[in-house]
């Protein structure tokens, strides 16, 4: 995945508490496979006229405020792959679903908490100034916001390490590569019987 240092982009305010899953990704695009990307499905069910999301003066936002609870309900990781698939990189709220946190780090995606005034009290400059970008270091754990007040996050030490490294599950255990061999070649002399023949 792609690594996540720092990141300066407009941000997209959201003024909706409890986004869940379905609201992210409908069920009925999950049969669609993932190569063709989910992008186009994101809050599709959604986008009435109007939505944030169409509107031309957030073009090229990767950086989403949105309000409590997002994420919450199922545990659909295609509504991360529509998140990223999308173009966006973080999103910052009061609170995520659980297992949607979980997810999001393990795809790339940057989840921020900040207090929920913060977060309302940023969502409210975004809107007077539509575009308007945010800076987002994930090593000093910092959200700069348009005004350029600095706003500090707390983030779970392993978690940062990945998303910084760009490690994924499969990439993670890769890092293993010598021990798996080793542990490999060992299995194999000790029980020769389990070696496929040929």
């Amino acid at each position: 995945m792609e690594p996540f240092v720092t990141l300066t982009a407009p941000a997209l305010p959201l003024d909706i508490a409890n986004i869940d899953t379905d609201q992210l990704l409908p069920a009925r695009f999950l049969k669609k496979p993932r190569s063709a990307g989910y992008g186009n499905f994101l809050f599709r069910d959604e986008r009435k006229p109007g939505f944030p999301l169409d509107d031309p003066a957030y073009a090229g936002a990767r950086v989403m405020v949105t309000d409590r609870n997002f994420g919450c309900g199922s545990s659909r990781e295609g509504a991360v792959y529509a998140l990223v698939d999308g173009g966006f990189r973080c999103v910052v709220a009061p609170s995520f679903g659980d297992i949607f946190a979980a997810n999001a780090a393990k795809n790339g995606l940057l989840t921020v908490v900040l207090p929920e005034e913060t977060v309302a009290a940023l969502r409210r400059r975004l809107q007077r100034t539509p575009g308007a970008a945010v800076t987002v270091d994930l090593p000093a754990q910092t959200l700069t916001d348009p005004d350029g007040l600095a706003l500090t996050f707390a983030i779970d030490p392993f978690k940062k390490e990945c998303l910084i490294a760009g490690l994924d599950d499969v990439a993670l255990t890769l890092r293993q590569q010598d021990a798996i061999d080793a542990y490999d070649r060992a299995d194999a002399e000790a029980r020769p019987w389990v070696v496929p023949a040929g």
